[in-house]
């Protein structure tokens, strides 16, 4: 068997289950940051959540899918582990920077709504003016 399909099968094998892993570590622990930054609507949470986790699927096996390709072929074993570093590397990298990005925008969005919670109300009427006749 060619040196270079080992190293595509073992790159897909581990670049699915990383992804699936991170997927559902950050699915399961994200869910009571989500129900935070959505004010405990918790239905809302759960389906934010799932959105979140398909979009995170998506993105990260296209570019595994994308980043298959391999330029020169494998000679040897110490070929399939380079070419599984620099690929798996990569791999991790992307996966690293979507959940920073993911966690970046919620914060921002759960800071938004901290500081909408902890403004003063308005100044409350103090009088009341008829309307005038041309009005």
């Amino acid at each position: 068997m060619d040196l270079t399909v080992v190293a595509y099968v073992i790159y897909l094998l581990v670049s699915v289950a990383l992804t699936v892993w991170v997927a559902r570590t950050l699915s399961h622990h994200g869910r009571v940051f989500l129900a935070d930054v959505l004010h405990g609507n918790e239905k809302l949470a759960d389906a934010v959540n799932h959105l979140l986790v398909v979009g995170f699927y998506l993105v990260n096996l296209g570019f595994v899918a994308l980043y298959l390709n391999q330029d020169d072929s494998v000679a040897d074993a110490r070929g399939v582990f380079e070419a599984l570093s620099t690929k798996l590397g990569v791999v991790l990298l992307v996966l690293g920077a979507m959940h920073l990005g993911n966690v970046y925008v919620l914060n921002r969005i759960r800071r938004r709504g901290i500081m909408e919670r902890e403004q003063l109300p308005p100044v409350p009427p103090q009088g009341w003016v008829a309307p005038t006749a041309g009005a």
